[in-house]
């Protein structure tokens, strides 16, 4: 990464697509990478629009070309401004812990944040024309590839020494609960909608989860700490021929493993295939995790975490409104379905 530039507001950062893309402003912001060359083309090859924006792109300056990949909020409404913040988090993931913790992600080149502003922009290199495959957010992992994507999580979950360095990270899962982010009767219209359709009336209950929530938070704070992805669906995972990649740091946080082991697991496997591989899955991790530095915890203990913690990624997924509804029901479906199965409500007292 000696190659990234960090910057805050300088050049100015981008809120639209069009500056996003304006071959003078890349010209600052892929210094770093041209050596100040001036950018005389830029094609955009594909373009992703969820919560944020992603596209991938390849600029020409003047004795070279290079293809990236740009990720901000652009061209946004009001309410979707109000969450921008989080790509700052994510910029500074890129540019403070990255480098720092021994998993694969993708080469960031520039990052620019604009604090006061909450929006950050970050710049990597465009994995794809080396061969990564993106996965897609419903692509159903075998055994295998879960082994090999909780080997990424079991990394970074041991680098506890690069968290204590890092106070500014917080635990999103508290800020959550504690904030009630979402009013009972409106996640219960959404639980009420084609997402809960096959859950039961316990797990389909918005007061029920919110409190589950907050009971778990409670719980986590208690359990020791360590960086956690958030938010690691198949979505935000990647292939490559060296193994599985980690992308979308936005919900970075500190907390207990189990938040990202347990939502991690319920989001790629099919309902079936959880049942089943679950607790295999789960030994081999605490024997990969204990490799890497990470306490040796017995089985038992650990289930229990897990079982607790699969509330959080039903949470996340119950509440998501911005996003193609097949996704949100495949996935509110298959962690309701675990909370059920797992009992994790009845472990929370709640």
């Amino acid at each position: 990464m000696s190659d990234q530039v960090t910057a805050e507001t300088s050049p100015a950062v981008p809120r639209t697509f069009d500056e996003a893309t304006d071959p003078a402003w890349l010209t600052h912001a892929l210094s770093a990478v041209t050596g100040g060359a001036r950018i005389t083309e830029v094609k955009v090859v594909e373009v992703l629009r969820t919560m944020a924006t992603k596209f991938r792109f390849v600029a020409k300056w003047d004795g070279g070309e290079g293809a990236f990949c740009l990720k901000a909020f652009l061209d946004v409404d009001p309410a979707s401004a109000r969450g921008s913040d989080v790509t700052t988090l994510e910029c500074d993931f890129y540019t403070k812990i990255a480098p720092e913790v021994p998993i694969r992600v993708p080469t960031a080149v520039a990052t620019f944040v604009d604090r006061p502003g909450r929006q950050g922009v970050l710049i990597m290199r465009d994995l794809v024309v080396d061969g990564a495959r993106f996965c897609s957010a419903l692509e159903p992992f075998s055994p295998d590839q879960a082994a090999a994507s909780l080997d990424q999580l079991a990394r970074l979950h041991a680098s506890q020494k690069v968290l204590e360095q890092a106070p500014w990270i917080a635990h999103r899962l508290g800020e959550f609960a504690g904030g009630r982010f979402i009013q009972p009767a409106s996640l219960q219209e959404l639980l009420d909608g084609p997402r809960g359709d096959d859950l039961t009336p316990g797990v389909r209950n918005a007061a029920r989860l919110l409190d589950g929530l907050e009971a778990l938070a409670a719980h986590d704070k208690g359990l020791p700490q360590t960086l956690v992805h958030g938010d690691c669906h198949a979505g935000n995972i990647y292939q490559t021929a060296d193994g599985p990649g980690l992308i979308d740091w936005q919900l970075l946080q500190h907390g207990n493993w189990a938040l990202d082991v347990a939502y991690h697991m319920s989001a790629i496997l099919p309902v079936e295939v959880a049942e089943r591989e679950e607790k295999r899955l789960l030994a081999d991790y605490l024997a990969r995790a204990k490799g890497y530095g990470c306490e040796a915890l017995d089985f038992d203990t650990a289930y229990e975490h897990y079982r607790r913690a699969v509330v959080w990624g039903y949470f996340l997924w119950a509440i998501t409104r911005r996003v193609d509804p097949a996704i949100i029901n495949v996935f509110v479906d298959r962690m309701g379905k675990a909370v059920e199965r797992h009992g994790s409500f009845e472990l929370l007292n709640v």
